[in-house]
């Protein structure tokens, strides 16, 4: 294990590399830590030189004064150019979780020779539509304010596991993010790279009440609709809800290792 950090736009990145085998950049998503992806990160540094980070107000590293996508992207943009300075045997597969699957597109799109394939965890999704409407942004921000979530990030402060945003800057990542999948179906039509998509059933839930059965009928639409532009993704699904990287490492663990053993990685 060596940890180190990058400096940029007045930010400090905690990043942490281990393991051996092929080169991999993990991306967490938001409200997701290093610390808190352990289990799958072991997992991996079995056979794959892991690299991995802490999005800026996240875990050890430090807060900003922007929270937006843009922001988060020039942070995975500042750790991949390390990565470039590594002297690593090959480019390094970029895997992202949630949010970070959707920095990963974006920065392969304007970054392809660095990397040599995605993996995208329920995330990335070009959805059909968004997926927070006027009719669920009462329902969203009253999720965002939970005292009883607000009350864990308290006892998180000063450890590995810490969020250092706000409400209002959840809030609005929440509205971003549906724009930004809004046109992603582009970004992946510029990429010419092994991609695939783990993605959860029942993102929003197993409910069959209320809003969950729209939520995750779209959901699967989204990645439906990205399947039809672009057939060459692989695209696998696992029975539960959004936090697969909790509670489904191994799963998500051996689904890399199978795609790093597809020809297209020779």
């Amino acid at each position: 294990m060596r940890d180190f950090t990058v400096h940029h736009d007045g930010v400090t990145l905690a990043v942490s590399r281990g393991g051996r085998g092929r080169p991999l950049v993990l991306c967490p998503g938001l409200l997701s830590t290093q610390a808190d992806q352990r289990e799958l990160v072991d997992l991996l540094r079995a056979d794959h030189d892991v690299i991995t980070f802490d999005l800026r107000g996240h875990g050890r590293s430090s807060t900003a004064d922007r929270y937006d996508f843009a922001a988060f992207l020039s942070d995975l943009t500042a750790v991949m150019a390390e990565v470039g300075r590594l002297d690593l045997p090959s480019p390094p597969v970029l895997a992202g979780y949630s949010l970070g699957a959707d920095l990963a597109v974006y920065y392969a799109s304007e970054h392809p020779d660095t990397v040599s394939g995605l993996v995208l965890v329920d995330g990335a999704n070009p959805l059909p539509e968004p997926f927070i409407t006027d009719a669920d942004a009462a329902q969203f921000q009253a999720m965002r304010e939970d005292p009883e979530m607000w009350e864990e990030f308290e006892r998180a402060k000063g450890t590995a596991h810490q969020m250092l945003l706000g409400v209002a800057d959840l809030i609005a990542l929440d509205r971003e993010i549906d724009v930004v999948r809004a046109a992603i179906l582009e970004r992946f039509r510029e990429l010419d790279l092994p991609i695939t998509m783990i993605m959860s059933l029942a993102i929003a839930g197993d409910s069959d009440e209320g809003r969950v059965p729209r939520h995750n009928a779209n959901w699967r639409a989204g990645i439906e609709r990205l399947v039809r532009a672009k057939p060459e993704i692989a695209a696998s699904w696992l029975d539960g809800p959004h936090p697969l990287v909790f509670t489904h490492a191994r799963e998500i663990a051996e689904a890399i290792r199978k795609f790093q053993r597809a020809p297209e990685f020779g």
